[in-house]
């Protein structure tokens, strides 16, 4: 009889206006899968609006569909991304973590990893401030903060993006500004880091 190992599947949700977090959200998901065993779920949510819940198509137009809740429910780690707003997640985002309530009664999320990622006009624009508000929702779900070691070279040598609270982008005034090397690298590494405690949380639990 052939045994079928399933795949480790971590959430990667993100909200992007300029494309920036966009990219971030696609180097978290290849640093999910460079781990052997893992794949990452990419995902977006719409933006919100007065009329959004009226007016939101049922799939976007291009890119990947947007987050439901079953994926909350079926992922073994999430990592969330936004641009910052005031130092704070979008409103779109945060639209969907509030509509995250059945997941939070039913326990869905607790004990799975979790870690976050941002991108900011500005090298002081809030891009902390705007990583732990994202966290917050997540501590609340039960989840485990997984963050960006020093051992992460880029970490300490990085001219732009990237904290130790998660993965970030500096996209400059214009918001045109490319995602660099060492963003990239950091958004892997978080993206793996995700995925590795998954899986040794999956093997323990086994």
């Amino acid at each position: 009889m052939i045994r079928v190992m399933s795949l480790t599947e971590i959430l990667v949700i993100y909200y992007s206006r300029h494309g920036a977090t966009a990219t971030l959200a696609q180097s978290v998901a290849d640093g999910v899968e460079s781990v052997a065993g893992c794949a990452a779920r990419l995902r977006t949510v719409p933006a919100v609006s007065a009329l959004h819940e009226a007016n939101a198509p049922t799939v976007p137009a291009s890119g990947p569909p947007y987050a439901e809740p079953k994926d909350l429910l079926e992922c073994a780690g999430l990592v969330l991304g936004s641009p910052t707003r005031f130092g704070n997640m979008s409103a779109a985002m945060k639209y969907f973590v509030d509509s995250s309530l059945n997941a939070w009664l039913a326990g869905d999320l607790i004990g799975k990893p979790a870690g976050v990622f941002t991108s900011t006009g500005s090298l002081h624009g809030g891009q902390e401030s705007t990583l732990l508000s994202m966290m917050l929702p997540l501590l609340h779900h039960g989840m485990l903060i997984v963050g960006l070691p020093y051992s992460e070279p880029d970490l300490g040598a990085t001219q732009t993006g990237g904290t130790p609270y998660g993965a970030s982008h500096v996209a400059g005034s214009d918001g045109r500004r490319p995602v660099s090397d060492e963003e990239r690298r950091l958004a892997r590494a978080l993206g793996r880091r995700v995925a590795e405690l998954a899986q040794r949380l999956g093997r323990s639990r086994a």
